[in-house]
């Protein structure tokens, strides 16, 4: 009977030594794993600084602390760049930029995101609208616009007024030559007389229509000046704090057009910002950062610096403002404050 040797299931190869700092001998495959027991930086550079004196020199420098380097270069831990949150928002364009900026403001203040904030405006010219079908398919994330009851079923509000009210006293731009004829009305003169221009899509036009007056209408914006110029109405109300502003930006253009000395009307019209009704952690976010905001005196402070001329105007004009009534306004939404701007001890109502 011939006896063969066994032979072992698996031969090993031999254990591949290494030399610690304290010149005990170890195998390799028990040195630390990386990266969690990795040594630090410093602690690599001490043992390549021990051990250089006893090795070889390779290409001018100690073969450990060659490894020493190449090592810490693979797995010494580097910094990592937050990613970048880019909110968009609409609409965009000068009168609008108090409300972006306050919102970078929340945002700030509300703190928890992890990553810059980066806010980017959707600058494809689209109607009211279009704007909230894209922030209902999620092309963008925020608009700032006021409120009425069809925005309040298909979107998510955060019902803090982000202009105080101020939105709500409208001027009146009108040509220059019919500033004697309408200081001589009143309330129902505006009525019977007058006939308003407005956008078909902006939220004040029922406003304006349920009290009584005259209105014609335009898709868009910017042909409202020149229709007025033209004599198509009379009279295109824009908020104390945009009247100004839009004819300043347009004076060469339109140098007929003025803003009217006598006359305002008001009705309460908050602005909220607005998100996707499934982005609930934005509007929390957006609300604790206002509310933190307003808490600290930061968010009156950016809104008096960004309306101190219209605030300085209102204060010493004598104007008859007519009041109006609000039939679309929600019944839980925010009265505004105008105490911030308005002069008088009592808030308008």
């Amino acid at each position: 009977m011939v006896l063969e040797r066994m032979k072992p299931e698996r031969e090993d190869p031999p254990p591949e030594l290494s030399v610690r700092a304290d010149d005990t001998i170890v195998e390799r495959n028990s040195w630390p794993t990386l990266p969690h027991d990795f040594l630090g930086f410093g602690q690599i550079l001490a043992l390549a600084s021990a051990r250089s004196a006893t090795l070889p020199i390779v290409g001018g420098r100690r073969l450990w602390f060659v490894i020493a380097l190449v090592l810490a270069s693979l797995y010494w831990p580097q910094p990592t760049e937050a990613a970048e949150i880019v909110i968009r928002y609409f609409p965009s364009g000068p009168i609008y930029e108090y409300r972006w900026k306050l919102l970078e403001l929340a945002l700030a203040h509300a703190g928890d995101v992890k990553g810059d904030i980066r806010l980017e405006p959707y600058t494809e010219e689209v109607t009211q609208n279009r704007g909230i079908l894209l922030l209902q398919s999620g092309a963008i994330d925020v608009v700032a616009l006021g409120t009425n009851g069809e925005r309040e079923s298909k979107l998510r509000p955060i019902r803090i007024d982000i202009s105080r009210g101020i939105v709500g006293l409208r001027l009146l731009v009108i040509r220059a030559t019919d500033q004697a004829r309408i200081a001589q009305m009143d309330g129902i003169g505006l009525r019977q007389q007058l006939t308003f221009g407005l956008n078909s899509q902006w939220a004040d036009l029922p406003i304006m229509e349920a009290n009584g007056f005259s209105v014609t209408t335009s898709s868009g914006y910017e042909n409202l000046f020149e229709m007025l110029a033209a004599g198509r109405f009379d009279a295109f109300p824009r908020g104390l704090n945009e009247a100004r502003r839009e004819l300043d930006e347009r004076r060469n253009i339109y140098p007929q057009l003025t803003v009217e000395t006598t006359k305002a009307l008001y009705f309460p019209y908050p602005i909220y910002f607005w998100v996707n009704k499934n982005n609930p952690a934005l509007a929390d976010q957006i609300e604790r950062g206002l509310n933190i905001s307003l808490a600290d005196g930061s968010f009156r402070k950016l809104f008096e610096t960004y309306h101190a001329a219209e605030i300085a105007a209102i204060r010493h004009e004598r104007r008859q403002v007519i009041r109006l009534d609000n039939p679309i306004l929600p019944i839980d939404a925010t009265q505004p404050d105008t105490s911030w701007w308005w002069p008088d001890s009592s808030p308008l109502q």
